[in-house]
C-alpha cells in the first residue's frame, strides 16, 4: 500500500527510514525489520539515540514552528525537501525518507 511521507508515523515511518538504512533484500530487510521493532530496535522516529544521528549526517535543519509543530529540511544540490511533523524527530525522519524514497512510499499493510 502507498502512503504518502507527510502522513508516515510510528511503525510505518520506522520501517521506511529502516528501509533507507538497510540494505538486504526485501525478504531479509521484512524479517530484519519486524524482529527488530519487536525488540525494541527500529524506533528511529522516537529514539534520539536511533534518529539524531541521521539528523547529523544527512545535515537535515529543525525548526520550531507553531506550538506541537515541527519542520524540518533538507538542501540537495538538485532538490529541497522540507516536511512538518508533531515532534523533531517525526518531522525530520519524513523529511530523511522523502529525501530517499519521494513524496509517496509503498509500506507493508499491517503496518499502516
Amino acid at each position: 500500500m502507498k502512503i504518502k511521507t507527510s502522513e508516515l508515523q510510528g511503525a510505518a515511518l520506522d520501517w521506511a527510514v529502516a528501509k533507507c538504512e538497510v540494505t538486504k533484500p526485501i525478504e531479509e530487510f521484512d524479517y530484519f525489520f519486524l524482529k527488530n521493532h519487536d525488540n525494541g530496535f527500529c524506533h528511529y522516529s522516537s529514539d534520539w539515540a536511533q534518529g539524531g544521528p541521521i539528523i547529523d549526517r544527512e545535515r537535515i535543519n529543525l525548526v520550531a514552528e507553531a506550538i506541537g509543530e515541527w519542520g524540518a529540511f533538507i538542501e540537495t544540490s538538485n532538490i529541497d525537501y522540507s516536511y512538518h511533523g508533531p515532534t523533531p524527530l517525526i518531522a525530520a525522519m519524513r523529511c530523511y525518507v522523502a529525501s530517499k524514497l519521494g513524496d509517496e512510499v509503498e509500506i507493508p499493510e499491517e503496518l499502516k
